[in-house]
């Protein structure tokens, strides 16, 4: 049986694809997932893509065909995805996730239904539909399960949540669903992922376990190293911090550029942030929110908190800062908390923290 692509509004083989026949794009997002769909199946050998700038200067690589195939079906054989499944591509085809989700159903032979990124993906996707295999930002994945559409987690076998960190609530949400969901830590230059972490279920894992082939490092900021012989030849050096579980096994600490100095103190946003998702879900708040630091005359960088929507009424931030002196040592604490109704997003649906920020100085 020939593989097949579903748009919204047609559906066509992936025969089809390079003839006169094919489907007419409808807007922009459909017109870029066939251009990468058309390069690929007439054997374009490189592909310039684009980081999607959320931990730095978004900027171009190139990656091979070989480089894409090799990650493509590392995934597939750790997951087991077979020809015939069908997977969801929700994510935008422009950046890696998206592109690595199109080229593992190539490779394996799975068919496509592709929908338009949005905050619910599965509000498109009618009831009872079957879907082997997706993957979903956080935000997705936390917009859908508080929507009518959370039991369409249901019928998906295998979810990949990548991008950024799950919050404890939503990873309590998940634990009853019956779809399979993994946490992925990889970025662009590292064809996608390179571990997974399982989130639910009886084999749920705390720490990310690296895939088959792949060998990890450390340097001595704790930073993690990567030799993946698929990817590249030298070394990756990461600026993410982690500590060792086992050889193959390990736990994300944080970045090592976002690590505040004040007053000579150096503190892990992500350490915070922690405590603080903890103290939000004991006072039922959902409210999105980040740890960065600004500049301080006295202490050189202040730690600060930022929260997505208007102002917390005063006795429940009066809670947040009698959680946060107990949970937080005193140069863990922030200095200030600030609002904004919304956050910037990357085209990848991360905070962006810079802009975030620079919307709100003077």
């Amino acid at each position: 049986m020939v593989p097949w692509i579903k748009f919204e509004r047609n559906q066509i083989l992936f025969d089809e694809i390079l003839s006169e026949r094919c489907y007419l794009p409808s807007n922009e997002f459909e017109k870029s997932t066939l251009k990468f769909c058309k390069e690929w199946l007439s054997g374009q050998e490189s592909f310039t893509l684009q980081t999607s700038g959320s931990t730095g200067v978004a900027k171009k690589i190139k990656i091979t065909r070989e480089q894409l195939k090799a990650s493509a079906n590392l995934t597939a054989k750790v997951l087991g995805l077979q020809k015939n499944d069908t997977a969801l591509v929700c994510l935008d085809t422009r950046y890696i996730a998206g592109i690595m989700m199109m080229v593992r159903s190539f490779e394996v032979g799975m068919n496509m239904i592709i929908v338009e990124p949005a905050s619910n993906p599965l509000e498109k996707i009618e009831e009872g539909t079957c879907i082997d295999f997706t993957a979903l930002v956080p935000l997705q994945l936390e917009t859908i399960i508080r929507s009518s559409d959370s039991n369409k987690l249901n019928q998906i076998k295998i979810a990949l949540i990548g991008g950024a960190a799950l919050n404890r609530k939503t990873v309590k949400d998940i634990a009853e669903i019956k779809c399979s969901f993994y946490a992925t830590y990889g970025m662009t230059e590292t064809i996608s992922h390179i571990a997974l972490q399982k989130l639910n279920g009886k084999d749920a894992q705390d720490y990310f376990e690296v895939l088959p082939g792949i060998a990890l490092s450390k340097d001595e900021r704790d930073c993690l190293i990567i030799n993946a012989p698929h990817i590249a030849n030298e070394s990756i050096v990461t600026n993410d911090m982690i500590g060792f579980v086992s050889p193959s096994k390990f736990r994300w600490l944080g970045r090592a550029d976002h690590v505040i100095n004040s007053g000579g103190v150096k503190i892990a946003p992500e350490k915070i942030e922690a405590s603080i998702h903890i103290i939000f879900e004991d006072l039922n708040i959902s409210n999105r929110f980040f740890i960065t630091a600004l500049p301080d005359k006295l202490l050189g960088q202040s730690v600060n908190l930022f929260i997505e929507g208007t102002p917390i009424e005063k006795q429940t931030e009066d809670s947040i800062q009698e959680k946060i002196k107990h949970a937080l040592s005193r140069y863990e604490r922030p200095k200030s908390i600030r609002y904004l109704v919304t956050f910037v997003n990357t085209d990848t649906g991360k905070i962006d923290q810079h802009k975030t920020i620079a919307l709100m100085q003077p």
